[in-house]
């Protein structure tokens, strides 16, 4: 059985996030979604929270797990016992940064593969930090993320006024 690791903020989860995800189901047997903690990123929703998230948007899918990440990824995709990392990539600045971070698990793990995802046109606009400002500002999320996440933010950021 192979299982992979989709590692990420979350903060919170987005349909491009679900995108890749769904798209990993088709790459491995197992998915474990793998909610890092991104305490320098001074993340808007706990780690209990975006795992809680994570959890519900995913429910749909059978082969997906959802835990929170704990320590260095190598280490912690040693755990659970998963052969390969799949990445979601955006942009060439996606690429930049993913690229580092794969050649350093390289150096900790050369037995640990990478494979990154293409996001489709409809998403390569998308983040988490995008997606947490329009619900500051009380903006349309429909396209956005999945009904649970509308909710927190709601919650987080409180209810458009009405026109009336």
């Amino acid at each position: 059985m192979k299982r992979a690791l989709v590692p990420g903020t979350f903060d919170p989860i987005t349909s491009g996030h679900l995108d890749i995800i769904t798209r990993s189901t088709h790459l491995a047997d197992e998915i474990i979604v793998a909610v890092a903690p991104s305490v320098k990123k001074n993340p808007l929703f706990s780690l209990e929270k975006r795992v809680q998230l994570a959890r519900e948007a995913t429910a749909h899918l059978p082969t997906v797990t959802v835990v929170p990440l704990e320590g260095l990824l190598v280490e912690f995709a040693r755990k659970m016992g998963a052969t390969a990392v799949i990445k979601g990539l955006r942009a060439i600045t996606d690429f930049e940064y993913e690229f580092q971070q794969t050649a350093l698990n390289y150096e900790i793990d050369p037995k640990l593969e990478t494979i990154f995802i293409m996001s489709p046109p409809s998403y390569m606009y998308l983040s988490s930090s995008i997606v947490r400002e329009i619900a500051s500002m009380q903006g349309p999320l429909d396209n956005f993320v999945p009904a649970c996440v509308q909710e927190a933010l709601r919650e987080k950021f409180g209810e458009p006024a009405s026109d009336v």
